[in-house]
């Protein structure tokens, strides 16, 4: 880890005139494009379970860490209103996987949180922070590969080792999201608040989480010099269930192999509308539109389940070694909306 200076910020205005002071990567930094500052720039502080893993090996070296942890003016815990509910971006994992309003309203995002990582982790680690982290690839992690998302010229995952890697070929990197509780709070249909320089700003999740591309080697929209300071999930209709299902490589909290956020709306035995995002695909979470349109209007029952499944891949390009998500998400998927039918 290499030297870098701290403070505790004291207000949300001092935060982002130190964000946006952060000088541009250093030069020859093989950590171009990470969100909320670069190499050799400010990164804030929350719970810091990724942020410090990456600078620990040597992937992030930040000149400057705000710990932003007790700012008085950053939104935290779960608040509920007539229009829905709040998260503040300091809202623990462990805060909403507990919360019993949560549970009842939106179970999805219950369960995304209790499957997402170890107690001890989901006590540390913030909603913001988690929608924030960065892939879990072997190459972008280890310092001594420069892959394409660090800076390089090339994904050294395409012709590797991509067991876990990207099913849908969406950008010139094919690591997957990391995050479960992104695909939840999709499937919810989110949105986030961002605070930068010129003001705020809301930001719906389908924009928020974008593929990272030549001009933003990121995979996310938010800019160096902003800083996340809630999530807004609006109220649901009459009628609403949800769930989420996650395969993984050993029993318990691991990341995703293929996950699976699905909400329903119900009217009797019809499908009034429908929401599925698969975790552990795309280097963001992926959102089955062409699925979603199918079960809309349709009376549920397995034949259609098993069409909609296997619809849902339908586009996937898998790589040498992770074909194997094709079938495990498509189960997921027909239990998924099984399990939601049968209440």
């Amino acid at each position: 880890m290499r030297q870098f200076d701290y403070s505790s910020a004291t207000t949300l205005d001092e935060t982002i005139q130190l964000l946006g002071q952060s000088s541009h990567d250093a030069p020859g930094s093989h950590a171009a494009g990470q969100p909320g500052g670069q190499n050799g720039a400010t990164r804030v502080l929350a719970g810091g379970t990724d942020l410090l893993t990456l600078m620990k090996a040597d992937i992030a070296a930040p000149s400057h860490l705000v710990d932003i942890k007790r700012l008085d003016e950053l939104p935290r815990g779960i608040e509920e209103n007539e229009q829905g509910t709040m998260l503040g971006a300091l809202t623990t994992l462990a805060e909403i996987e507990l919360s019993e309003a949560i549970q009842t309203r939106y179970p999805v995002l219950a369960q995304a949180a209790a499957l997402a990582a170890t107690p001890q982790l989901r006590n540390m680690a913030t909603i913001g922070g988690n929608l924030l982290q960065r892939p879990r690839c072997w190459y972008f992690r280890h310092a001594n590969f420069h892959c394409w998302l660090k800076g390089g010229d090339e994904c050294l995952a395409r012709d590797g080792e991509n067991q876990f890697h990207a099913l849908f070929d969406t950008s010139p990197c094919v690591a997957v999201h990391p995050s479960d509780l992104a695909s939840a709070l999709l499937a919810l249909n989110a949105n986030v608040q961002l605070r930068g320089p010129t003001g705020e700003r809301t930001v719906a999740l389908d924009e928020f989480f974008r593929p990272p591309d030549e001009n933003r080697r990121q995979e996310t929209t938010i800019t160096p010099d902003e800083l996340l300071l809630s999530i807004h999930i609006p109220s649901l209709p009459p009628g609403t269930r949800s769930t989420y299902l996650k395969a993984m490589d050993r029993k318990v909290w691991a990341f995703a192999l293929v996950g699976v956020a699905a909400r329903l709306q119900m009217q009797n035995d019809t499908i009034a509308d429908a929401r599925l995002v698969l975790s552990g695909v795309a280097p963001i979470p992926w959102r089955l539109t062409n699925a979603e349109q199918m079960l809309v209007g349709q009376r549920a029952d397995e034949a259609m389940f098993a069409q909609v499944a296997e619809a849902a891949l339908s586009q996937a390009q898998p790589l040498a070694h992770n074909g194997y998500k094709i079938p495990i998400a498509q189960s997921l998927i027909r239990r998924a909306l099984a399990a939601l039918v049968q209440g």
